[in-house]
């Protein structure tokens, strides 16, 4: 059983994926750590960005993931340009480990599950929502970010109307996580 996880920034797509994954003794793909691990010098993924935006990303060789955020969160031409390189490379990597943990539960942890296609890869997809302070709050704390930076990142990401339609069950992460009910998607999966 293959499982999508996705969401906004700041949504709690991590830490859903994390309890979700015990409750049915999942393995757990995750598209952000998987983007750093191809993101090094001898990765053609890597090369590619340096083609994208030039040698100014760079810092000691390697990609300088806020200067390319401050970038493509000004640019919609060059995000779209990244987003395209970023779907290439990362679900390609992503199918790789989908067959590595052959016959197991799998979590795929992905912000743009449905914009990349990786959802045509799973049997269940979760959308992850939260309120915008609260999604906005999250990622200040997380990215050490100021609150218009953060603003603008979730202003350039889907609505929850998008993953409300698109996902087959949406979970509310508004802080308590003792509150979101598992039940229905462990139910479907077989695992209660």
């Amino acid at each position: 059983m293959i499982i999508g996880i996705t969401g906004n920034s700041g949504s709690g797509k991590t830490e859903i994926s994390k309890i979700l994954s015990e409750r049915i003794n999942a393995e757990i793909i995750d598209a952000d750590k998987i983007v750093k691990k191809i993101s090094v010098p001898e990765n053609e993924y890597y090369k590619k960005q340096i083609e994208l935006f030039g040698t100014e990303i760079l810092i000691d060789n390697k990609l300088n993931t806020k200067k390319i955020a401050e970038i493509i969160y000004n640019n919609s031409e060059i995000r779209e340009k990244l987003n395209k390189l970023t779907y290439k490379y990362v679900v390609d990597e992503i199918k790789k480990e989908i067959k590595k943990y052959k016959n197991k539960n799998i979590v795929i942890d992905a912000p743009l599950l449905f914009e990349s296609g990786l959802n045509k890869n799973c049997d269940i997809t979760v959308g992850v929502i939260a309120k915008k302070e609260i999604k906005l709050e999250r990622i200040i704390k997380r990215d050490k970010i100021r609150e218009n930076t953060a603003e603008s990142r979730l202003s350039i990401q889907k609505e929850d109307d998008f993953y409300i339609k698109n996902a087959d069950f949406i979970l509310v992460n508004n802080g308590n996580i003792k509150e979101i009910n598992l039940e229905e998607i462990c139910t479907k999966i077989g695992k209660n």
